[in-house]
């Protein structure tokens, strides 16, 4: 049974969104004291986070800063904020996905349905290391090395460079990338998909790994 975390304060949105996961199954913790969200936290362990941007004393994107120095757990961003600024900043901050409220609850399943299914199975390629000029990806592990050390990476950017080093040195289609991430391109923004390339370009280029990652205008990304 899978665990799922809501850090909600709208007691009425937190309620009927924990009816409904129990619903299918889901083992559901509502936060209650919201000074203490990354104590509960670690306590409850959950598979995966919901949590909003609007919270009293500290703000989402802090409590997403806090888990990821625990945990690479799926976080979903539910917030009525409608500014592009602030799904990019709930993505660079370490979130995976970013839900608008008022919200449809079969868009928040879906999206919830799919981050599960994504995160907990294990990757089908055939190989444990995918190696391109000076990095690794270990695949079992989910972790990249490289000469300079060991680069951390969110789930989703390691599903990136997995399938660019999967086609290395061929164009992946920007649909092939959102349909492998998110398994319905439909739902997620464009913006979304650059926001992760970005972050993950940054990374490389962190550790001496400069100009791997080539934009192919209008189509796609290489691994170079």
């Amino acid at each position: 049974m899978f665990t799922i975390l809501i850090v909600e304060d709208e007691t009425k949105i937190a309620n009927i969104v924990a009816q409904e996961l129990r619903g299918w199954g889901y083992d559901v913790y509502i936060t209650e004291d919201f000074q203490k969200v990354e104590d509960f936290f670690l306590q409850v362990q959950p598979h995966l986070v919901l949590l909003d941007i609007n919270l009293p004393y500290m703000n989402g994107f802090y409590w997403c800063e806090r888990i990821r120095r625990h945990s690479n757990v799926p976080i979903v961003f539910l917030s009525s904020r409608t500014e592009t600024m602030d799904m990019m900043m709930a993505l660079n901050m370490g979130g995976d996905d970013f839900i608008q409220k008022p919200f449809s609850m079969e868009m928040l399943l879906t999206k919830i349905h799919a981050l599960l299914r994504r995160t907990y199975t294990y990757h089908q390629t055939e190989t444990d290391i995918l190696s391109h000029r000076d990095m690794k990806l270990h695949v079992k592990k989910a972790a990249l090395t490289c000469s300079a050390g060991e680069i951390e990476l969110t789930k989703n950017e390691f599903r990136i460079l997995c399938i660019l080093l999967e086609h290395k040195n061929e164009i992946v289609l920007r649909d092939e990338l959102m349909a492998a991430l998110w398994e319905d391109e439909n739902f997620i923004d464009d913006n979304t998909l650059t926001v992760n390339i970005n972050r993950l370009r940054r990374k490389l280029s962190e550790h001496g790994l400069d100009d791997y990652i080539q934009t192919k205008k209008g189509q796609g990304y290489m691994l170079i």
